[in-house]
């Protein structure tokens, strides 16, 4: 299923639609602040195995990412911030970047798994945010493309994403043409930011 939003002028009732299936343990694809990602609800272990499924990898080995509508969520699951980390997030947030921190003993048994860090991700795109917000905790997230693929034009097209997955996810939202460059991954789990690679975001 296909269902156009507008980032300008957002149908609540679109966006309950979209988190109602999430919620129920479907997978949608839904635009970002960069490529179009595909997402369930954290807290649904059969959205969890669903989205492994169609990544091809079993969930405890998923490197899943979180989507958070703002930063008075991450203490569940993330470690205590220092301070001068706290504030990198806070100038470059909500934007295109993905921060590696270390996870919370939560995250672990979410995943199946024994994750020691988890991405964290806040975009500024206001149809993400209202998805989040409507949902009530994070939205587990990943690409469409695979890490080492290069991102083609079907990943920021909806109607081509649409002709790719509409059997493979239970709901597509077309926010609008995409990008082409995914987010920038800052890893800050080891003192010092380092930046593991550039995307569209550049730090503040």
């Amino acid at each position: 299923m296909l269902i156009e939003i507008n980032p300008f002028n957002i149908d609540q009732r679109l966006i309950e639609q979209a988190v109602e299936i999430m919620r129920k343990g479907g997978v949608i694809i839904f635009p970002t602040d960069t490529v179009y990602a595909m997402g369930c609800d954290l807290y649904s272990k059969k959205g969890l195995q669903e989205m492994a499924r169609i990544k091809d990898v079993k969930l405890g080995k998923a490197n899943f990412s979180i989507i958070c509508p703002d930063l008075s969520d991450l203490s569940s699951y993330v470690k205590q911030l220092d301070r001068s980390v706290f504030k990198l997030l806070k100038q470059n947030l909500p934007g295109p970047f993905t921060f590696i921190l270390a996870a919370s003993n939560e995250v672990p048994k979410l995943f199946d798994s024994n994750k020691k860090e988890i991405g964290i991700r806040i975009p500024d795109n206001q149809i993400t945010l209202e998805l989040a917000k409507a949902l009530g905790n994070p939205i587990a997230v990943t690409s469409l493309h695979n890490e080492d693929d290069h991102i083609q034009e079907y990943f920021a097209d909806p109607y081509t994403i649409y002709e790719k997955h509409e059997d493979t996810v239970d709901l597509i939202i077309d926010g609008g043409y995409g990008q082409l460059e995914g987010s920038t991954i800052v890893d800050c789990t080891t003192g010092a930011p380092e930046i593991i690679r550039q995307g569209i975001g550049e730090l503040i």
